[in-house]
């Protein structure tokens, strides 16, 4: 996809899953050269997992925000994660929208009533 299609694709509003795969991919190969193999990947998506956790801890958890903290912004490290998830995704042949469809029934037929009885998270907070 030339970059004038992904710029295109990407300010259309509301994106599926599908439309992010497909944008990543048009990025991947018009600015990445190309994928980083799987498990420099997975080692990547780990960092950024580490990165958004910082985040958390400082702003929801208890830990204060440090110097090197300064600038990082919530949905810029989310975006972070997922880009990794998705180069992941379209490097193994994962469909995500597919994938999610199924774990939530997964989910659903799982848990439909479980949390609802779950007296921990009855409790006001």
């Amino acid at each position: 996809m030339p970059v004038y299609l992904y710029i295109s694709v990407m300010k259309k509003g509301t994106k599926t899953l599908q439309d992010i795969q497909v944008a990543v991919d048009s990025w991947i190969k018009t600015h990445g050269v190309r994928y980083f193999n799987e498990l420099t990947n997975t080692a990547l998506l780990m960092e950024e997992v580490g990165e958004l956790a910082r985040i958390m801890a400082r702003k929801y958890g208890e830990q204060s925000f440090k110097k090197s903290d300064r600038g990082k912004q919530l949905d810029d490290e989310m975006a972070d994660v997922l880009f990794v998830l998705v180069c992941l995704a379209n490097q193994t042949g994962v469909d995500l929208s597919a994938a999610m469809d199924k774990n939530l029934l997964k989910k659903t037929g799982r848990d439909s009533k479980r949390h609802l009885k779950n007296k921990k998270l009855l409790k006001p907070q």
